[in-house]
């Protein structure tokens, strides 16, 4: 990783909160106070330009909430996301959603489809809409005939390779990727992760990747961002992740990848439910499932603190060296990954 290359992306303290109580007259009505859930609370990071930046996380941690923020599709309730190329003319954002076929509309020919932010956007005079739809159906590895068909004459992968030729039609220098390969087989899902990192090579996209699968994390991701519960816990460049985790819940969530070879070695598996995000236990939040916690944790909330390797966690056990780092070999979770 180049420390010169420019800041694409910069959050800073994003918190995204949601009433959950009925309205207002309902309220006055019982006497009870107003109760909203922070889905996302107080996450900073920084995306470089031309990289890919991934947020992993069980479900319910916010990571989606945080994507739609950063599309522009939902407001922050407070904290700011900032873009160092929003001053160039050609700076766009596009997404890619985890569902193919909730995506397109069924009624659209795939051509009319991807023409569409072309003319919202009045890119190109009319006479040139559709040579760029053959243009970027046959970048995706679909074929220009394939314009005049309907979505449901396409199978899972081809209709996310539309989509992906859709955001594309709208000339983005940054892509959201909502799980776009959780919705397809395994075997698909390589050959959607592959044209992806292919893109970004050849149009010097910047991306921010969102999975529960670590396995694909690890195969597209330059740095990556553990989510639990609303917030980061730990970021990483990816090699010093994958090889050397060090917040338990980390630890915990790639002890539960396949193994090539597990014999002698012991798992530590992930424990108890995520606590409620209405009623979010004090301190840190993951301590109760953690094997580490203690009376600090309990009542202190830790700060994601700068580690000598390049990596950030919010931890006190790793703040105090009360726990071991664990090693696993990556070469095992890159046989695992899509």
């Amino acid at each position: 990783m180049n420390d010169a290359t420019p800041i694409s992306l910069e959050v800073s303290s994003l918190t995204r909160q949601f009433p959950v109580d009925g309205g207002g007259l309902l309220r006055s009505a019982l006497g009870s106070t107003p109760r909203s859930v922070k889905a996302v609370d107080g996450v900073s990071f920084k995306i470089k330009r031309g990289e890919t930046f991934s947020l992993v996380g069980e479900s319910g941690c916010g990571k989606s909430t945080l994507a739609r923020m950063v599309a522009g599709l939902d407001s922050p309730s407070a904290g700011a996301v900032r873009f160092a190329d929003a001053a160039r003319k050609d700076h766009r954002i596009q997404m890619v959603f985890q569902d193919p076929y909730a995506s397109l509309n069924p009624r659209y020919r795939v051509g009319t489809a991807i023409a569409e932010p072309i003319r919202f956007q009045k890119l190109l005079p009319e006479s040139q809409v559709m040579p760029r739809v053959h243009e970027l159906l046959r970048q995706v590895g679909l074929s220009a005939a394939d314009a005049l068909k309907f979505p449901h004459e396409f199978s899972g992968g081809q209709r996310q390779r539309v989509s992906i030729a859709r955001a594309l039609a709208g000339n983005p220098s940054f892509l959201v990727c909502d799980e776009p390969t959780s919705a397809l087989d395994v075997s698909v899902q390589a050959q959607i992760l592959n044209l992806l990192r292919e893109l970004q090579a050849q149009l010097g996209l910047t991306c921010l990747f969102i999975s529960h699968n670590l396995a694909v994390i690890n195969y597209v991701s330059h740095d990556v961002g553990v989510m639990y519960l609303g917030r980061l816990v730990e970021v990483a460049p990816t090699r010093v992740l994958f090889e050397a985790p060090k917040h338990p819940y980390t630890q915990m969530l790639l002890a539960a990848l396949p193994q090539l070879d597990t014999r002698g070695r012991d798992k530590t598996p992930i424990t108890g439910e995520i606590p409620s995000p209405l009623d979010p236990p004090p301190g840190c939040t993951f301590h109760p499932r953690c094997p580490h916690a203690n009376e600090r944790c309990k009542r202190e909330a830790p700060a994601l603190l700068a580690q000598t390797d390049g990596s950030q966690v919010a931890c006190h056990a790793v703040e105090e060296q009360r726990i071991p780092v664990t090693f696993h070999r990556k070469e095992e979770m890159l046989a695992h990954a899509a």
